[in-house]
């Protein structure tokens, strides 16, 4: 069990997942940079992360809902969270629904989150979370994720490998198929550069490679 003071942010394990240098910038580095897709997911976020909920359906919405697991080491927040009757008269079951910008990933980054946040959910409230759903803004439709033990285990070793990261206190250098091209850090990360090992060296590489000096 972990302590308070022991939680980290539940969406490292996202980052973590696309990137251990991302995560280290990010968490570590408090390094942020913005750019129109990053942009686009802030707003999409705020709308949730105002709080308050809704009766739709027959199916109670809340919003922004603060996650916490001493067992994971974990805290942060829920996009949204539905409660559904449960079977046979029992309690409501949580559902937790991911917002998502663009499509899905071919990586299992959001359903990680999603599972994460599963967790949470299960250790504060004592009812089984067995799925949840990932709503893409692209084409506007929920993508269905089932918890399954697989699923499970990957949460938690990957909460392992970023409670090490923390401790250790270092960010990591970046791998080399790191998906850069898509990061919005990649200004402040420079990982060419870092793969590298000099300037020198750099410059040189991207003249040979025909790249742009910048």
């Amino acid at each position: 069990m972990f302590a308070e003071d022991e939680l980290v942010p539940l969406s490292a394990l996202q980052h973590f997942v696309v990137c251990p240098r991302q995560c280290g910038l990010i968490h570590l580095e408090g390094v942020w940079l913005e750019s129109a897709r990053t942009a686009e997911g802030r707003l999409l976020h705020e709308r949730v992360d105002r709080g308050g909920g809704e009766l739709r359906d027959g199916i109670r919405r809340a919003f922004g809902v603060p996650l916490r697991s001493l067992t994971l080491g974990l805290a942060g927040r829920a996009d949204a969270v539905e409660f559904h009757p449960g079977p046979a008269g029992g309690p409501e079951r949580p559902y937790p629904v991911e917002h998502k910008r663009g499509r899905s990933k071919a990586g299992d980054e959001d359903r990680i989150q999603l599972c994460a946040q599963a967790l949470c959910l299960e250790e504060m409230s004592g009812v089984a979370v067995l799925e949840g759903a990932l709503f893409y803004g692209e084409p506007r439709r929920r993508e269905r994720v089932m918890f399954d033990e697989g699923l499970r285990r990957r949460v938690a070793e990957v909460a392992v490998s970023v409670h090490a990261l923390f401790r250790d206190a270092r960010t990591p250098p970046p791998p080399e198929t790191a998906p850069c091209r898509a990061c919005s850090l990649a200004p402040a990360c420079l990982p060419k550069l870092r793969r590298t090992g000099s300037v020198a060296e750099w410059i040189a590489k991207c003249l040979r490679e025909g790249e742009e000096v910048p």
